[in-house]
């Protein structure tokens, strides 16, 4: 059976056969939420003797700074034939010398350790329909010319240019800010995802802060289904929780090569674009 599988590039004509097999997996991602991953990244995906999509990888690249490997899914009839680990492998070799970051699964952990990743933390997915809220004082929608002040923000706390994801973002969703004597302080996105929509990245100086933006955004949408992907380290957990964003799962933060922490940002990401993107 592994001598009938071609591992080739991904291209949008593979985007269908992406979305059924997370589809048998319960993920929530739509058409679209592929083609959005697909766009800025490369890939690869496994096809059968029947030119049958039966797994996929993709590499999302963050200018020369790193990269995440993401989207990671082999058929349930294709495990345990090393049909991940040659996707994995060839999706690393996408990535070139860039340090990697990813979200696994439980499931994937062990494949992950064996290419030399490490744990770094944990995911808390947060989801639900959200109460309805106080709309905070304080908290704007972004105006044209803000664009550039994003990106030097989330550069900040991500460590990375994100340049390419920022511009998609503010193409396909809405970004709130906050401002000190006229110099954003902080920022947030929400677009359509999966079942709703997706409020992240959330680029703030302190917890308060990331939950007014997060506020903001969920106070137009009262009973809306949203989603928060936080880390568990963030401390906005069981703030989410009583707006009605309960914890339903997550995963594991993983880097290659493993990286100290430098010294500490002034911001830092309280919520991914999604497990994703990062």
């Amino acid at each position: 059976m592994q001598n009938q599988i071609d591992i080739v590039a991904f291209g949008p004509e593979h985007i269908d056969g992406a979305v059924e097999l997370s589809r048998a997996e319960s993920w929530p991602h739509r058409r679209e939420d592929w083609q959005l991953v697909q766009q800025l990244s490369g890939g690869v995906v496994a096809m059968d003797a029947d030119r049958r999509v039966t797994g996929t990888t993709l590499v999302t690249p963050y200018g020369d700074d790193c990269a995440t490997i993401n989207m990671v899914i082999v058929d349930k009839s294709m495990r345990g034939l090393g049909v991940g680990r040659k996707l994995m492998e060839r999706a690393m070799a996408l990535a070139e010398d860039r340090p990697l970051r990813l979200v696994a699964t439980k499931e994937g952990l062990p494949l992950y350790e064996k290419l030399g990743f490490t744990t770094t933390g944990l995911i808390r997915q947060h989801q639900g329909e959200v109460r309805p809220l106080e709309r905070p004082d304080g908290v704007e929608a972004m105006l044209a010319g803000d664009l550039q002040a994003l990106k030097a923000l989330d550069r900040e706390a991500y460590g990375a240019d994100r340049s390419a994801l920022i511009d998609a973002l503010v193409k396909h969703g809405q970004i709130a800010v906050i401002r000190k004597g006229g110099t954003i302080e902080a920022w947030a996105a929400i677009r359509r995802f999966g079942r709703g929509e997706v409020i992240g990245p959330v680029i703030a100086p302190d917890a308060r802060t990331a939950c007014a933006l997060i506020a903001f955004h969920a106070a137009s949408r009262p009973g809306a289904f949203l989603r928060v992907d936080t880390g568990s380290e963030t401390g906005i957990a069981h703030w989410l929780s009583e707006i009605g964003l309960l914890h339903v799962g997550g995963g594991i933060a993983m880097r290659r090569p493993a990286k100290e922490d430098a010294e500490q940002a002034r911001r830092k990401v309280y919520a991914l674009a999604n497990q994703a993107l990062g």
